[in-house]
């Protein structure tokens, strides 16, 4: 059975999966948009906010979310609440996830340098190597095999990306923070962001696979 979702104000009818493949497109593309636009318009004053600090706020404002989730999902009742988050943070696993966790928070700081050098479209089309670093950890890690097509299709990701970088290098720069920006630099950042998120996931899945 289909599950299908109702848009309200166009009265259309469309499946849940492409409701939320059209919501992941339009969050990605507006938070790219968004960090581009807010590391290079700096203040009055000429300073620009720092990267740990619009990550460290991000992660506080998930935790606070996922804690209200937690609590509607027990039933809104406190101490049902208070028993599964014990449950939940003091256990081994836990621990376990501190890998992707601290590597995740890693990879966040780097996209945010990344975008401080990088033009928007650039950045996104760059970004899209953490497939190619998932596939790599996936084979590292899980053993999993990659069939011909899924290897000429990561070879054309790669020179598509490539061909992005050397056409990216020829634009024009505009103001004066764009003048400052090091395209190396943010490329640099975008490739460590890459390794990071590709193993962070296979070990994530990794750690899954060992506990069944």
């Amino acid at each position: 059975v289909k599950e299908t979702w109702i848009i309200p104000v166009l009265n259309i009818e469309v499946e849940l999966k492409w409701f939320t493949l059209f919501l992941l497109i339009f969050q990605n593309t507006i938070l790219v948009l968004t960090m581009r636009y807010s590391r290079i318009t700096p203040s009055e004053d000429g300073l620009v906010y720092l990267s740990s600090t619009a990550v460290v706020m991000a992660e506080i404002f998930k935790f606070f979310i996922a804690l209200i989730g937690v609590f509607y999902e027990n039933g809104r009742e406190f101490e049902a609440w208070a028993a599964d988050l014990k449950a939940e943070l003091f256990h081994f696993d836990t621990v376990k996830l501190s890998v992707p966790g601290l590597l995740y928070t890693v990879q966040n700081n780097l996209l945010f340098i990344a975008l401080s050098h990088l033009e928007a479209a650039v950045y996104q089309v760059t970004y899209q190597l953490k497939i190619l670093t998932t596939a790599l950890f996936s084979i590292l890690l899980l053993n999993k095999h990659i069939s011909w097509l899924q290897g000429v299709s990561l070879i054309v990701l790669t020179i598509g990306v490539a061909c992005v970088q050397l056409s990216g290098g020829s634009s024009t720069t505009i103001n004066k923070s764009i003048e400052k920006q090091n395209p190396m630099f943010g490329l640099i950042c975008v490739l460590l962001a890459c390794f990071s998120s590709g193993f962070a996931g296979r070990f994530d899945a990794y750690r899954c696979i060992e506990a069944f």
